[in-house]
């Protein structure tokens, strides 16, 4: 069994007992979040498309952690005028596992 839930604007297909990576989210640690925005679930015999989303489907997960990704360097050079710049970049992400999907 399997969903595509809307965190934050972005898709994940989801499964349950499965930990994952999400934009940071408002909620404490150890606490659990419920996402009611489902727009596909199936359980491998049938499928349901929401038009947006699937009436009365629900996915809960708990929140593990609150934490930064590795970081991203961004060079830009242009030729022989001396022109170099570097940045860097984490993003903010939140760790959560999925309980439960129904």
């Amino acid at each position: 069994m399997y969903a595509v839930v809307d965190i934050a604007g972005q898709q994940f297909k989801v499964t349950e007992n499965t930990k994952y990576y999400v934009p940071r989210l408002k909620d404490s640690e150890n606490s659990e979040v419920v996402f009611d925005r489902v727009l596909l679930l199936t359980d491998g015999k049938t499928t349901k498309i929401g038009n947006p989303v699937v009436d009365g489907a629900k996915v809960t997960a708990k929140v593990l952690e609150h934490l930064k990704d590795d970081k991203v360097i961004v060079f830009k050079k242009k030729r022989r005028i001396s022109y170099k710049k570097t940045h860097g970049h984490r993003q903010h992400l939140t760790r959560i596992e999925v309980l439960k999907i129904g």
